[in-house]
């Protein structure tokens, strides 16, 4: 049968730009980004302090968490420490900087979710939730 309209995954897609590109602009225009964003509130809220806990946290590669966390170390939001239980790992923390960023980000991540969810019933969010869950399992592997 052929869908009428858009397709689902393609208005999921198209939606996920628009979204994701805005809370991007409401991030930077905090002094953050979605990368920095994703660092500090898993630093923050998660006990995934090494490099390689903090890459699968964010979802990202190790190279690519490193080149993030070389930037937010010259900006003084980081300090990385040879942990000394594991010398191979290394620990990420939070500097005053970084926790002031945090807490600019975290007021305008709140800020934005309130403007993304404006009208929706707690009904209709969790309707929302569980739709976007079973999206997600029907196309896992």
């Amino acid at each position: 049968m052929r869908p009428t309209g858009t397709p689902i995954g393609l208005r999921l897609a198209l939606t996920a730009k628009v979204v994701s590109r805005e809370f991007n602009d409401v991030l930077t225009e905090a002094g953050g980004s979605l990368p920095v964003w994703l660092v500090l509130s898993s630093l923050k809220s998660e006990h995934r302090h090494t490099q390689l806990e903090l890459a699968r946290a964010v979802g990202i590669e190790g190279p690519t968490l490193t080149r993030h966390l070389d930037s937010l170390e010259e900006s003084g939001l980081v300090v990385r420490k040879r942990d000394s239980a594991d010398r191979r790992a290394v620990r990420v923390e939070l500097t005053d900087a970084g926790e002031r960023l945090h807490q600019a980000l975290l007021k305008a991540a709140i800020g934005f979710n309130k403007r993304l969810t404006a009208g929706m019933s707690e009904q209709e969010l969790a309707r929302l939730q569980r739709s976007l869950e079973q999206l997600a399992q029907n196309v896992q592997p």
